[in-house]
């Protein structure tokens, strides 16, 4: 066989591609999940390769290993029990039509004195900076639907920036609003590790190592995102350190810091498009940084894969009441509920009676904030070969709605809003959701905006 035979040996290839599988095949049997604390799911070549041969199959019951633990816990405590508002084991569907004007979703106002969104209208009226902070699961991870109802409003009523951004993120590409770097950082979450006497609205913060770094520049994915006005860093440094900052193309400014329990702020002032933390004091506990403007609207995003919103009854108040100093916020709005749901359930007494006190833990950390619930967005189940909604999505949505009423809040029915039952049949044929039935695309978050977005002024400008 000559050399020229050998190079173009057919044989060469198959043998390639088999390694390859096989390579992939044995990384099917290691614990990734495991070894990186869950941050990365385990990979399963069989199953990837059987699923990917009907695109359109989806879980038919999401079943108890997608509730989260929290819920799980608090199922099993009967105590908690409403047996005033459970028959035979199922909530009942409370009676409201969603609030609409000329057929267009409004929000449905439980508060006290029907005062809507006191807060943030008088906060707009003033002219200053409007808070908003959006919490909430996997449904807006990546900035999905935040970012284009932070667009809207800034465009309204004015503002720039990002707002809140993480100390690290291992997947930085895929959020499209910011550009994030920097390594060194340990991740604690309110659901795994995190100590109570650190949890914030966030329920993440991060530890520094001997070398941390954090990075953010500005996007031109989206408008109002390229530059902001003022680069903040909020932290705990329980001993002295050093911490460097630099925004822009200036030089790097060094911060003797004196160890201290409390909150502490880093803020730059300044157009600018870029901002870097860096420090090799061990120990600082990162709480987040915000990117915004002067004045006008900045909204958080605050996405949490597998929360259910009830670890939010872990935010520490005096945290809050530290950081309300440099972050207070006009508006919460709570986006929960994917967590908390399985196929067959009806039942969700427990899980209203527990965002109860979520919502009156959360007014007690940040007292002058307005709160909206969103009811959880339509999902969708295999039913007789067909897909359709889930059955207990009605019963989740009327439980929420329930707790919003109790708790004295403001309610938005995210499923009414998509478009009712069957809303996500639709959403996953015309490209807006995923073909798990269940979470948004990026051009599915824009649609769901909008009417937000509108339901917002609409109270706003009453």
């Amino acid at each position: 066989m000559t050399e020229e035979t050998k190079k173009h040996n057919p044989w060469r290839v198959v043998i390639v591609i088999l390694c390859a599988i096989a390579i992939l095949a044995g990384i099917s049997f290691l614990p990734l999940e495991k070894w990186t604390n869950g941050k990365i799911s385990n990979f399963n070549l069989i199953g990837d390769i059987v699923q990917s041969a009907d695109s359109d199959s989806i879980e038919t019951d999401a079943g108890a290993e997608l509730i989260d633990p929290e819920l799980q816990a608090a199922m099993r405590d009967t105590r908690l029990k409403d047996t005033v508002a459970v028959a035979d084991g199922e909530s009942p569907l409370i009676a409201v039509q969603p609030s609409k004007q000329n057929n267009v979703m409004v929000l449905e106002d439980y508060t006290s004195h029907g005062q809507g969104l006191k807060a943030t209208r008088e906060s707009i009226k003033q002219g200053g900076t409007t808070r908003i902070a959006v919490i909430g699961d996997s449904y807006i991870e990546g900035d999905i639907f935040t970012q284009d109802l932070r667009e809207l409003l800034q465009t309204e009523f004015g503002g720039s920036g990002v707002g809140y951004v993480n100390m690290h993120s291992d997947f930085p590409g895929f959020r499209r609003s910011v550009k994030q770097g920097g390594k060194g950082w340990k991740e604690f979450a309110a659901n795994k590790t995190a100590k109570k006497e650190f949890t914030t609205l966030t329920q993440h913060y991060f530890t520094t190592t001997a070398s941390s770094t954090a990075s953010y520049k500005g996007s031109t994915s989206l408008p109002h995102l390229e530059t902001w006005d003022r680069s903040m860093f909020l932290f705990i440094s329980p001993a002295n350190s050093t911490i460097k900052t630099k925004s822009g193309e200036g030089e790097w400014v060094s911060h003797e810091i004196t160890g201290s329990p409390d909150v502490q702020c880093i803020a730059l002032d300044g157009i600018t498009g870029n901002f870097e933390i860096s420090t090799s004091t061990p120990g600082v506990i990162g709480l987040g940084t915000w990117l915004f403007g002067n004045k006008g609207v900045t909204l958080d995003c605050m996405s949490s894969r597998g929360f259910s919103g009830l670890t939010l009854t872990k935010v520490n108040p005096e945290l809050s009441k530290q950081m309300s100093k440099y972050v207070d916020y006009d508006l919460i709005i709570l986006e929960f509920g994917i967590n908390a749901m399985s196929a067959k359930q009806k039942d969700f007494s427990v899980y209203a009676n527990r965002m109860v006190e979520v919502i009156n833990h959360v007014r007690e950390c940040y007292p002058n904030a307005d709160i909206i619930m969103m009811g959880i967005g339509d999902r969708g189940e295999r039913k007789a070969g067909e897909v359709h909604s889930m059955a207990s999505a009605p019963y989740m949505v009327s439980a929420q709605r329930d707790a919003a009423r109790r708790a004295r809040c403001i309610f938005y029915d995210t499923r009414e809003s998509m478009g009712g039952e069957d809303a996500i049949v639709s959403w996953v044929k015309e490209g807006l959701a995923n073909k798990d039935y269940i979470h948004m695309t990026h051009k599915g978050g824009r649609k769901l905006a909008e009417p937000f977005f509108n339901a917002i002024k609409t109270d706003i400008n009453r």
